[in-house]
């Protein structure tokens, strides 16, 4: 199997959870250390807090991935006799990178609140708050006819060509290659010299833009020709609208129901609640994290109660006015994606082969407890 750098790692989380899904301003990325080195082991976190570091030293880790970032207010200085800068002293001492994919996760598919409407078992989805519209591209790339099938295979296996719920979608028409090499040419088919033609076929998929460079390099890869010819076109079609929280439905149960069908399924051990507690539960709307920029979105789109955490007073007043209900079970539920974030990372890194472990921090940060 092969072994891999922290590069390698971040580049096939980025595939579904891309830079370019952050809000604006958000701390996300590289945050300490290198990406550069030999990763065996890889640790997916909520928080990183001193005793994840140390869990994290346990395990020979040397990347964690985490949802919130450690630092995200500019630092004036790292004082080693403070608890942060204790905590940044050991990262570096023990060469753990840590990487930041915060509003970026919790915007892509399976991402944190897919996540979230999943453990709630939410049907019928559909993202609550819009934030981004994907680009689109097409690819057009010619190859010798006997070669189409294999690079048609390893664009797919790429992420291009997917289209709603189908993958590897592409079309073919057949035409005839000429190319003359020149003297310093190495050509996999003619010679030095000759002008060669070859039937080949033009392949043609799209893509959406962030998986732009990986896509390439598979199509690199695969090709037999050491000088590739394709065309990359943006186009005007509409790509997927992504964005934070969804909404979907389940079966009517009343609002005191549904809470406590919150703490079991989320695992919390209690949750606050705005609104009749006999008021009846069908359509759901969720958002990880602090939710009150966006309890209105909830209401427009017709929830019946909406799951976020962090609610301030003054907003539930407010939420309560408009007629929403709200159960709170506060900011940690976003911890479903540890495990989620290491089921997917670990099913694309062993469809390519790599020497790693990845696995989700066993440590509950929630600072906060029920008496």
């Amino acid at each position: 199997m092969k072994k891999v750098n922290g590069h390698e790692i971040i580049g096939l989380f980025e595939q579904y959870s891309p830079k370019s899904y952050a809000m604006e301003g958000d701390k996300i990325g590289l945050q300490l250390g290198s990406l550069s080195r030999t990763v065996e082991n890889v640790m997916i976190a909520l928080d990183v807090v001193e005793e994840v570091v140390d869990e994290a030293i346990a395990n020979n880790v040397q990347l964690i991935i985490a949802h919130h970032p450690p630092i995200f207010r500019p630092l004036k200085a790292i004082n080693m006799d403070t608890p942060a800068g204790r905590l940044l002293e050991k990262l570096i001492k023990h060469d753990i990178a840590v990487y930041a994919a915060h509003t970026n996760l919790d915007v892509a598919v399976g991402g944190v609140n897919d996540l979230l409407a999943e453990a709630l078992g939410l049907q019928n989805t559909e993202v609550l708050y819009p934030t981004y519209e994907t680009v689109l591209k097409k690819l057009v790339v010619y190859v010798p006819a006997e070669d189409a099938a294999s690079l048609r295979q390893a664009l797919g296996d790429a992420g291009a060509g997917a289209i709603g719920k189908y993958s590897h979608c592409t079309f073919s028409s057949s035409g005839m290659g000429q190319f003359l090499p020149n003297e310093d040419a190495n050509p996999h088919i003619g010679k030095v010299g000759t002008l060669e033609s070859v039937a080949e076929e033009r392949i043609e998929t799209i893509f959406p833009e962030h998986l732009e460079k990986s896509i390439l390099r598979a199509m690199f890869k695969a090709h037999p020709y050491e000088e590739v010819a394709y065309d990359l076109y943006e186009l005007a079609n509409k790509g997927e609208t992504l964005g934070l929280g969804r909404i979907g439905e389940i079966a009517e149960m009343t609002l005191e129901q549904f809470a406590a069908y919150v703490k079991d399924r989320l695992e919390v051990k209690g949750v606050r609640v705005v609104g009749d507690l006999n008021d009846k539960v069908k359509k759901v709307a969720v958002l990880g994290g602090d939710g009150n920029k966006y309890y209105m979105s909830a209401k427009h789109k017709g929830a019946d109660v909406y799951v976020t955490g962090d609610m301030y007073y003054h907003v539930a007043h407010d939420a309560m006015l408009a007629g929403l209900n709200i159960v709170d079970p506060g900011h940690n539920i976003e911890k479903v994606m540890k495990k989620g974030v290491s089921q997917k990372l670990t099913e694309m890194a062993e469809l390519k082969g790599w020497n790693v472990k990845i696995f989700p921090s066993a440590l509950n940060t929630d600072p906060f407890q029920f008496l």
